[in-house]
């Protein structure tokens, strides 16, 4: 099993929302040292994508072995390859860690982690399929001497994560999706050090924080770690004006206003929200408006950057990241 890591550097904290009356004195320009990362997409975005973020888990209750809800009649699971490990902000859990493809990371009360034992096999591990040790690599984050394996019962083996066996839950069906947390008040989602991740983490993110892209730099994102961006086609002086409607905003989701002291990093002149033409808040940076793109599957994917040569993503200073200068 490699044991290379990699995550997103991810901040929190406080800054005061500004009136509508503050500062749009002026049309955000280019930021000039970050880069651009070429788009294929057409105009107006990526026809027929879906946001693919879960939102918080669900209870639910426990009719398998195990807390699984709806398993399977078979005897178990084939254990499922994980690829490169990474940690994701969840907007309820905080930081959890996911597989290559975003899908969530869970562990199992009625397991052991000293010494490491899966007490989930049969119909169990059809609802909860174990997460494969084999060709299991990781970005930075979590101490690397976290990572181990069991050899389960069939004889293949399972990754570890301070002890505690790592699981998916069969019934989370997009990367991001958290809905096994808190199943039979046994499974919850793994936070990078193997203990469970809780709702009202502190590790949770502020309503805008800015995270450090490895391509593009410092560029804000949501509650939920995911990346928010500017459409060329608005004005933010003298006052916010959004040009994304109608089908635009299926691809493009406005960002909702965030409360006051609900901001990290991001510049405070010209934070604020205002009323859209459809009659829907939304929020802006440096007074342009901001939104996220239904092409990014999990935090830190970014997408929608140069699509169309129209939306790119947002420095805390508001900023264009890696747009042609204007």
């Amino acid at each position: 099993m490699k044991t290379t890591w990699r995550s997103a550097s991810l901040a929190a904290g406080t800054v005061a929302v500004l009136a509508l009356t503050a500062a749009c004195g002026s049309e955000s320009g280019t930021s000039a040292s970050s880069q651009n990362v070429g788009a294929t997409a057409p105009a107006g975005g990526i026809a027929g994508v879906g946001s693919g973020y879960g939102a918080a888990g669900a209870s639910a209750s426990a009719s398998a072995p195990g807390g699984g809800v709806g398993a399977g009649t078979g005897t178990g699971a084939q254990a499922a390859s994980a690829g490169e490990l990474a940690i994701s902000a969840n907007g309820e859990l905080g930081k959890i860690l996911t597989d290559s493809a975003g899908k969530t990371l869970y562990r199992f009360d009625a397991d052991t982690a000293e010494p490491p034992k899966s007490n989930c096999d049969g119909d169990c591990a059809t609802t909860w399929p174990p997460v494969s040790a084999d060709d299991v690599s990781a970005g930075d984050g979590i101490d690397k001497s976290l990572l181990g394996e069991i050899t389960r019962s069939d004889g293949s083996k399972q990754l570890t994560v301070g002890g505690w066996p790592a699981y998916y839950y069969a019934k989370d069906a997009n990367a991001g999706d958290t809905s096994g947390q808190g199943v039979g008040n046994k499974w919850f989602a793994l936070a990078p050090d193997g203990k469970k991740a809780k709702a009202g983490s502190d590790t949770a993110l502020a309503g805008l924080s800015v995270r450090k892209d490895p391509n593009l730099g410092e560029i804000v994102v949501d509650k939920n770690g995911m990346t928010v961006y500017r459409f060329l086609k608005d004005k933010a002086w003298p006052k916010p004006v959004s040009n994304c409607n109608g089908a635009c905003l299926q691809k493009w989701p406005v960002v909702a206003p965030v409360e006051a002291n609900d901001t990290k990093g991001v510049q405070k002149k010209g934070l604020m929200s205002f009323t859209r033409g459809d009659g829907v808040k939304q929020q802006t940076v440096n007074c342009s408006p901001i939104y996220t793109f239904a092409g990014d599957k999990a935090p830190g994917d970014i997408n929608g950057q140069g699509v169309g040569g129209t939306w790119y993503a947002v420095a805390p200073d508001g900023k264009l990241v890696g747009a042609p200068a204007q």
